[in-house]
């Protein structure tokens, strides 16, 4: 028992897809840093970028805006292009406004990939979980990638998504 939190701890998952836009004017992802070694490396090691995602209900980028995705890319991986990800899920909207999960992960290109929830903040404090996360779509011609994320998170409150 964790100072009384054992009764009162639910899990609940959350589902929700993220607008990653790489180029263009509305580009949400950005190259920050490189090491002398980047632009030899095959796994381009050293590169770190930093996004602020738009968070959505549906893969419509104009669906019912929840918050943002926001965090670090960072290119650790002499052998494989797998980047290490520290990010934020900030919700601005609803029953968790104000909220936030964080979550750290390795990101090997993959059908499906995981990353470790590992804290919050607001309706979030002392959560723990994972989340998984895919690649819904692509569009190169404009640089949009929409995300799949489903969350499973330990904590006090017992709800759902669609309560937002």
């Amino acid at each position: 028992m964790l100072g009384g939190f054992s009764n009162a701890r639910k899990v609940t998952k959350l589902h929700f897809y993220v607008q990653d836009i790489i180029s263009g004017p509305n580009q949400t992802v950005w190259e920050v840093a490189r090491a002398k070694i980047t632009a030899n490396s095959p796994t381009t090691f050293g590169l770190v970028r930093v996004v602020d995602d738009l968070i959505t209900a549906t893969a419509d980028p104009n669906s019912k805006a929840l918050g943002r995705l926001q965090g670090q890319v960072t290119f650790a991986d002499f052998e494989e292009s797998a980047p290490l990800m520290n990010l934020n899920v900030v919700f601005k909207a609803g029953t968790y406004n104000g909220s936030v999960i964080t979550m750290l992960g390795r990101n090997a290109v993959t059908d499906k990939r995981e990353y470790a929830i590992v804290g919050g903040t607001g309706d979030f404090r002392l959560v723990k979980g994972h989340a998984i996360t895919s690649t819904y779509s692509v569009d190169l011609a404009t640089g949009h990638v929409v995300l799949e994320y489903t969350l499973y998170v330990v904590h006090g409150k017992s709800s759902t998504l669609s309560d937002m």
